[in-house]
């Protein structure tokens, strides 16, 4: 009994899967150049870098030298010591001053914009004009978040 082997027909099965993987790879590649086209692509903005004058910058105030800093009112009262300094979002600077208290027991922290505050040439008497401890206890406290 002879046994026929059916090479072409085997043969064929090859060709079509091989050619389905290339159809499929070629579908798969496809999608993904047409999806890596539809992603927005993200350009990064160009940062405009400003020339300061460094040496009038060097002429400002270190809030590390500030802090704790004794805050007098025009009568050279004492009033509070600044305890931070807090940009806000709108980018406007406060001052954050304890007031009250001894040694920090029992005292409050009150926010006022940095820009009424007087500071001298050394950084070394910062006053608050026109202000009393009663006024900076009757404002709304500050709590750091």
């Amino acid at each position: 009994m002879k046994v026929y082997e059916n090479r072409g027909h085997d043969a064929h099965l090859g060709r079509g899967r091989r050619s389905f993987n290339r159809q499929w790879l070629a579908a798969v590649l496809a999608g993904v150049a047409i999806s890596g086209a539809l992603v927005p692509q993200v350009v990064p903005a160009a940062v405009a870098l400003v020339v300061v004058d460094v040496v009038s910058v060097a002429d400002g105030y270190r809030f590390s030298k500030l802090r704790g800093e004794t805050v007098y009112n025009s009568t050279s009262e004492k009033i509070g010591t600044l305890d931070d300094l807090i940009v806000g979002k709108d980018r406007v600077l406060f001052a954050i001053i304890q007031v009250g208290g001894f040694l920090g027991i029992g005292s409050r922290l009150v926010a006022v914009p940095y820009t009424s505050l007087q500071i001298n040439d050394d950084g070394t008497r910062i006053v608050l004009p026109g202000a009393t401890k009663e006024q900076l206890k009757s404002l709304p406290e500050f709590h750091y978040r």
